[in-house]
């Protein structure tokens, strides 16, 4: 009989790790990888160097900016023991003591983390703070972290309140939202809170970057640049857009170029949006809608390309002010960029903000997009074409018969200057009585009185004028003291003494009130012109925004 060996079983392959999505592999496991909430962390530092430890946080902010992961930093480290385990709470957590391993695994047994969304009674809440009563296990602070903290219940917020200010001195409460609004005034009076900002383009990039790095995948600046501006200051929503661009590139080695991207977030080209502004700007609306169709036909969303459009002019208007240009954009994107800002005036730049403004909300609302966008677009392209509101006005307060062109036809040549000659300095003159109260109003205002000046333009009824003497209505109270500090002032600007008294008569309006009648009189012509009628007639929904004499606009 021949013995027999028992092999077992042939050796198996190892199964391969599961693949980890960027947003959850480079989530912050210190303080230092959490980036953007420099101020937070500082506040937290020196609250554990201080020992100054609140009992219970909240953080707040939009999606993505690190709430939970912030929450669960906190937890380590306040149970870090360091790789001794003699450490104490510590805004540098080791990361390799069995807490911070254990809580960064989510397997600790004093963190308790629940999904407020789905634990919203009173029942739940009730063993919280049953549970609250004993000591941790293990840990120097028993911790709960509850998520999305505004689903809780009315009845379940109070079951929590008493707990919540005063807990045991080995419990903790770290509380995350989206929505602060809508957590009761009495819980946020109890807990400290953190109001966690959106993360900046520019921080998002960079750290893209160095994600790319590790990932060993190669992208484009400008692929990043749009990434970061997709994801609207969330790492998490920036982390998703780069791992699916990753996904889309080529796999023969190519990396994430802008156009992927573009094509992948249906976002229109930046050559085609400067062409497509071009051609509205010369006024040529069948080349837009001809441009505007191709895009649209390439599967991009009209609400993206006036979103584009948008983008655009507000660079543009930055540009004009004196912004110093993003690195990050491409060299033919900042030379259109400026050529645009010196060609263009503040007023154009605004009317065309308001239009695609206006255009972008109906797109967006509209149950035919495409259709929406083309008519927003003529409507940019009719009122690129319209004189400036400021050169309508000043011919509409010219005199009658006499045009623009006459008017800079006439106009007589700029004199020469001639070269200074040094001359004997006058003697100083006697000062001069102001001619009515007007002009003493606007002479106080040239000194420097402004709030003497205020209290005349809305209160003073004048009743006589002449000079050293001004007597005002008594119908309207006016303060005591305006009338002693208005003496002693015109009596250092005019050099005598004046006598300012009040009398029980009705007085002439108020000098604002002159200017009101005034401006709506101005007003009322400048609608019933010519040129404003036709282009009511051509725009029904004109509004008459500013007009000669016009102090601010509405």
């Amino acid at each position: 009989m021949s013995d027999s060996f028992d092999l077992g079983e042939p050796p198996q392959p190892a199964k391969p790790d599961a693949y980890r999505v960027l947003a959850r592999k480079y989530r912050p496991q210190t303080f230092a990888q959490l980036i953007g909430q420099d101020a937070m962390v500082q506040t937290l530092g020196n609250a554990i160097k201080r020992d100054r430890l609140a009992h219970a946080f909240l953080m707040t902010g939009v999606r993505g900016v690190g709430k939970t992961s912030t929450a669960r930093l906190i937890a380590k480290a306040l149970n870090c023991i360091g790789p001794d385990g003699q450490g104490g709470p510590t805004i540098d957590p080791c990361g390799v003591c069995e807490p911070c391993r254990a809580i960064a695994e989510g397997r600790h047994i004093d963190v308790i983390e629940m999904d407020a969304a789905s634990h919203t009674g009173v029942d739940d809440v009730r063993e919280i703070i049953e549970a609250s009563r004993y000591a941790a296990v293990s840990a120097r602070f028993k911790i709960y972290i509850v998520d999305e903290v505004h689903m809780l219940s009315k009845n379940a917020f109070n079951a929590l309140l008493k707990t919540l200010e005063e807990p045991p001195a080995h419990v903790k409460f770290l509380f995350a939202t989206t929505e602060v609004n809508k957590v009761p005034i009495t819980v946020l009076s109890r807990c400290q809170r953190f109001d966690l900002r959106r993360i900046s383009a520019e921080m998002l990039a960079a750290h893209f970057a160095h994600v790319c790095e590790a990932e060993g995948v190669t992208a484009e600046p400008e692929a990043l640049a749009l990434i970061a501006r997709a994801a609207e200051g969330s790492a998490r929503d920036g982390l998703s857009i780069l791992d699916q661009a990753i996904a889309h590139a080529d796999l023969d080695g190519g990396g994430v170029s802008a156009e992927a991207v573009r094509q992948m977030l249906g976002l229109s080209d930046r050559g085609a949006v400067r062409d497509l502004l071009g051609l509205m700007l010369r006024g040529e609306a069948a080349d837009a809608l001809a441009l505007l169709r191709r895009q649209y036909d390439y599967g991009v969303d009209p609400q993206s390309v006036l979103r584009a459009l948008l983008e655009t002019v507000h660079g543009i208007t930055l540009v004009k002010v004196g912004t110093p240009p993003d690195a990050a954009q491409p060299l033919e994107e900042r030379e259109a960029r400026g050529e645009w800002a010196a060609a263009l005036g503040f007023p154009m730049l605004h009317r065309l903000w308001q239009l695609l403004l206006k255009g972008h909300d109906e797109v967006a609302r509209a149950a035919l997009p495409i259709e929406a966008a083309e008519m927003a677009l003529l409507r940019v392209v009719h009122a690129s074409t319209l004189p400036d509101p400021g050169e309508l006005a000043r011919q509409l307060t010219q005199s009658p018969g006499q045009g623009a062109g006459a008017v800079s036809a006439s106009a007589p040549a700029p004199a020469q200057v001639a070269a200074p000659v040094a001359v004997a300095a006058p003697p100083p003159a006697e000062p001069q009585m102001p001619e009515s109260f007007e002009a003493l109003v606007e002479r106080l205002d040239a000194d420097g009185e402004l709030l003497l000046v205020a209290r005349l333009r809305q209160g003073a009824r004048l009743v006589r004028y002449q000079p050293p003497e001004i007597v005002f209505s008594g119908s309207r109270p006016m303060a005591a003291d305006t009338l002693t500090d208005l003496a002693a002032v015109l009596k250092t600007m005019t050099k005598s003494a004046w006598r300012i008294t009040l009398d029980d008569v009705p007085g002439q309006p108020t000098l604002n009130e002159a200017q009101q009648v005034r401006d709506e009189a101005i007003k009322a012509a400048t609608w019933d012109s010519p040129m404003v009628r036709a282009a009511r007639e051509a725009f029904p929904e004109t509004e008459l925004v500013e007009w000669p004499g016009k102090r601010s606009m509405m």
